[in-house]
């Protein structure tokens, strides 16, 4: 994938971060200073084409910028679908749903009434549930970046 198979075909963010990242393993290792890394950097972020980026590295060893395939072969990714929210137990749900709604009704009886120790409450509420459930009890296990229901 170093051989630059079209050099008219334009680049984008990925391939430039490549790029830096190659030239920067060439500045590790002693094959350029720090002057010419500067503009070779410069032209590398603002070449356009495959071949711009490639006359970059046309006096170097590898490693090389490593380009992606084109867009038309690019597959779409499926947006996630909707989350379900039925692996925890309801009562474990509603201790949740409960939990700002005591840190709220904490800060007005606290300045309401000068009962400044009420706010306690959810703290030991939280605690509680911990033991209950877990650590990690007040967070849907089911929303992760990425996961399809």
């Amino acid at each position: 994938m170093n051989e630059v198979p079209s050099p008219e075909l334009r680049i984008g963010d990925t391939e430039r971060e490549s790029a830096l990242s190659a030239l920067g393993e060439h500045l590790s290792a002693g094959r350029l200073d720090v002057d010419e890394y500067g503009e070779r950097s410069a032209h590398i972020t603002a070449a356009r084409t495959r071949g711009e980026l490639a006359d970059v590295f046309s006096d170097l060893p590898a490693p090389h910028p490593v380009f992606g395939t084109p867009a038309h072969k690019a597959v779409e990714a499926k947006p996630p679908g909707p989350v379900a929210y039925t692996d925890r137990p309801l009562s474990q749900r509603v201790a949740g749903a409960i939990m700002p709604l005591l840190f709220v009704g904490a800060i007005v009886v606290g300045i309401t009434t000068d009962i400044w120790w009420f706010i306690a409450l959810p703290f030991v509420f939280g605690a509680v549930a911990q033991g209950i459930w877990g650590k990690d009890w007040d967070k849907d296990r089911t929303r992760r970046r990425g996961s399809r229901s």
